[in-house]
């Protein structure tokens, strides 16, 4: 079995438009959430929101792929060009090897309600326009980058819910470790738009702490009233130790295990079993022992029961060993297709820089969170590992364990 390392990280989130930026704004504290008006002039419950602009890429792609791109895809541009520069990776290499593509996206709502409104008001699908279908399909980001950065590997979206980006970096390594591919581009991508959660917002799933935006991601937190949607891309590159010395590649961690599970229960509350079993999958996949991990990246979304399942199931699989535990959500909001491989980024950028960033808002533990050793404030801390979690509705669960190199 091959070893899997990363070798390139890039990202485009609320909290910066570089690494650089990002991990300025983990370690100061940084919010990346407001309150859009304009949410409310729709009906909306909740008008909070994490903000970042849609890149221009006037300039940098042709119309013509431009115009095949909504917006998740630009993010997802940006942040793969990143990674791949970090990489080392430049077109002629792209041009002379299959690397492979996996990305988690689980919507694309914009384009389809402005395709389906174009119909409706003018009577005449040409009027819809060529770049509608590429725009309005689950797969548009794997589809876009695949042809414009010309990859010849595994072409491949990845469907997981909130897991997904997650999912399509512990998939991308177990292509590597048997073999199948020699280098694999992973990440995950989230619109921003309010027709992507609008339905999110229908179930009153989201926190109407609107007075103070900044404080209404309060993961863990026992006041705690609801998740802040949020988006943006990241992109972790993928590959085998042997390709990655090979080319004489920045060798920066090692992805040492992939756990994943089904719930089997209930569509959107989640449960204690499934998580459970995904963590110590990712764990026993990894070969080492619990005390080896510094530190622990939480899905939780800042939901009652979500927030209250995961901390049991932390402490169920880690019992008196008690690393920091936190969740970059408070920072962040969720960032829902896209969480999965930004949190690594993040994550990433914290072990690299030898701290944890703060929990914001937590502010009172609940019965379960208690248990857990989570920071409200940033902890300067050397740690060599981490694992990170994330889970989706239908019960889809990923966990990942990543070693500092």
């Amino acid at each position: 079995m091959k070893r899997v390392v990363i070798t390139g990280l890039g990202i485009y989130s609320c909290l910066g438009k570089s690494l650089d930026e990002v991990r300025d704004s983990l370690y100061n504290g940084k919010s990346g959430i407001i309150f859009d008006p304009i949410r409310k002039e729709m009906g909306f419950r909740s008008g909070l929101t994490s903000h970042l602009d849609i890149p221009d890429l006037k300039g940098v792609l042709s119309r013509n792929q431009r115009v095949y791109m909504p917006e998740q895809a630009k993010y997802a541009y940006v942040a793969t060009a990143e990674a791949l520069k970090n990489a080392g990776i430049d077109q002629d290499y792209l041009d002379t090897h299959e690397v492979g593509l996996l990305y988690g996206n689980d919507s694309t709502a914009d384009a389809v309600v402005k395709s389906v409104d174009t119909m409706r008001e003018k009577k005449n699908t040409t009027l819809i326009g060529s770049g509608a279908i590429f725009q309005s399909m689950n797969s548009t980001v794997t589809m876009n980058l695949s042809c414009i950065f010309k990859l010849k590997g595994i072409n491949l979206t990845v469907s997981g819910a909130c897991a997904s980006g997650s999912h399509a970096i512990g998939l991308g390594a177990l292509l590597i470790r048997n073999g199948l591919q020699e280098c694999v581009v992973c990440g995950g991508a989230q619109e921003v738009n309010p027709y992507s959660i609008g339905s999110f917002d229908g179930i009153s799933a989201f926190s109407v702490r609107e007075d103070a935006p900044e404080k209404a991601s309060r993961p863990f937190d026992r006041d705690r009233d609801g998740l802040v949607p949020g988006g943006g891309a990241a992109t972790v590159i993928i590959e085998s130790y042997e390709s990655a010395v090979k080319r004489g590649a920045p060798i920066i961690a090692e992805v040492l295990g992939y756990g994943f599970s089904s719930n089997g229960d209930h569509i959107s509350v989640p449960n204690v079993d499934g998580p459970s079993r995904s963590l110590k999958m990712a764990i026993r996949e990894s070969g080492i022992d619990i005390r080896e991990i510094g530190y622990i990246n939480a899905h939780a979304t800042s939901t009652l029961v979500g927030d209250q399942n995961e901390a049991k199931a932390i402490f169920n699989v880690f019992g008196d060993y008690r690393p920091e535990v936190t969740s970059t959500k408070s920072q962040t909001g969720h960032e829902m297709w896209m969480a999965g491989a930004s949190e690594v980024v993040y994550s990433m950028l914290m072990m690299k820089n030898d701290f944890i960033a703060a929990n914001l808002n937590f502010e009172n533990p609940d019965e379960d969170s208690a248990k857990l050793n989570i920071p409200g404030v940033r902890v300067a801390k050397h740690f060599d590992m981490f694992l990170s979690n994330s889970f989706g509705f239908g019960g889809t669960n990923s966990t990942l364990v990543v070693k500092n190199l």
